[in-house]
């Protein structure tokens, strides 16, 4: 079975990679469809590849490479929406779209769908976080604290990056230091494991290879037939943008740590979502002004409008509710109900947006103020204490 899913895997890049060498521009619907499959596929590679790396280099190496490769596939989209933004203002909302809409599908979807598999399946009322994730759960607050400046700012711009990409080195250097809870390989990725030493790099740089190949010739022409496809449709090419690219990639996330939770692991499958949050809430964010600024030729910032603030209002507001759920170091089932249902009314009712940032930010005060006593600990860990 894992050998099947591999080899699938690989077949999904296939046609995108085929049409990319014959220089062939498919209807939008049907681009969006192949070069959509190809990033799915590339990013179960990907995935797979990454947990293989873990055998052959350092526990600090480690943790700075696999936090860059957990957000390469979204990063890939957005750097393509964002480098056309710089001389198609137009394309600065689907880069802010498919960004704020990566970061509340995560929260959104994939928290709560752990836990309330856990729930289900084991009759547990909560998943319960080990002590060195508290580290996770600082810097999170700490970036989704400053991501609600970003708004009134009116800009994303190069300071946001410099600080954004110091809170993400931060957040490197003090989890490269400590214990990490590594989950036992399943899958394609023991199946890969399993191989001789040299056999098993050899591998593993060969799916790197193909799925950054795949990544990269895909992310522009996917980006494009989404918004054609829109356009061709007459459906919103900004909500295609926003809640259709990010499923291609979190996918594969999702499906591991639902696996990981079926078989008992849901600390690991949280957990494992919980760092992708702060990688793509830092790491993500920050990148966006440095490739506008590269594509526009001088340092520049990338506008925002009463929409974009609006959405980045939420994205931070949602944050900031579910940091203050993990200050504790569990996710209630009730919690991830919250978060689902709060996920669920903007989605369909996105005039509302404002009224349910607030929502958030009032549900975040009373978690706060009820789970006061658990921030000191929070610091100590930020602090290596």
């Amino acid at each position: 079975m894992s050998r099947l899913l591999l080899v699938l895997a690989v077949l999904m890049t296939v046609p995108a990679l085929w049409i990319r060498e014959q220089g062939i521009h498919p209807a939008p619907i049907l681009g969006a469809l192949i070069f959509g499959t190809a990033i799915l596929g590339a990013a179960f590679i990907l995935s797979w590849a990454a947990e293989v790396a873990q055998k052959d280099i350092s526990q600090a190496l480690a943790v700075a490479i696999l936090a860059l490769i957990a957000v390469l596939p979204e990063y890939a989209v957005d750097m393509a929406l964002t480098w056309k933004a710089a001389r198609q203002p137009e394309y600065g909302h689907y880069a802010l779209a498919n960004m704020t809409g990566a970061n509340r599908l995560l929260v959104g979807v994939g928290w709560p769908l752990v836990v309330l598999l856990f729930a289900w399946r084991f009759r547990k009322p909560f998943v319960k976080l080990e002590a060195p994730h508290r580290t996770e759960v600082f810097y999170l607050g700490i970036a989704t604290l400053y991501s609600i400046i970003i708004p009134l700012k009116g800009s994303l711009g190069l300071v946001d990056t410099a600080l954004m990409l110091l809170i993400f080195g931060m957040y490197v250097v003090r989890i490269a230091g400590s214990e990490v809870h590594e989950p036992e390989l399943i899958g394609p990725a023991k199946l890969i494991g399993e191989l001789k030493p040299v056999q098993r790099r050899l591998a593993a740089v060969f799916m790197f290879a193909l799925s950054g190949l795949a990544i990269g010739l895909s992310a522009e022409p996917f980006a494009e037939s989404l918004i054609s496809s829109g356009k061709e449709w007459g459906i919103s090419e900004f909500l295609l943008v926003q809640w259709i690219a990010p499923l291609a990639s979190e996918a594969p996330e999702f499906i591991i740590a639902l696996i990981w939770t079926f078989r008992g692991d849901a600390q690991a499958g949280l957990g494992a979502l919980v760092s992708s949050k702060v990688n793509q809430w830092t790491l993500l964010v920050g990148t966006i002004p440095i490739v506008y600024s590269l594509s526009l030729g001088m340092p520049g910032a990338l506008p925002l409008d009463e929409v974009q603030r609006h959405e980045l209002w939420l994205t931070a507001a949602q944050s900031l509710f579910a940091v203050t759920l993990l200050a504790n170091l569990s996710l209630s089932w009730y919690g991830a109900i919250a978060l689902f249902v709060l996920f669920a009314v903007q989605l369909v009712f996105p005039n509302i947006r404002m009224g349910v940032s607030a929502l958030y930010v009032l549900l975040a005060l009373v978690v706060i103020v009820r789970d006061r006593r658990h921030y000191p600990a929070l610091l100590k860990a930020a602090l290596g204490r």
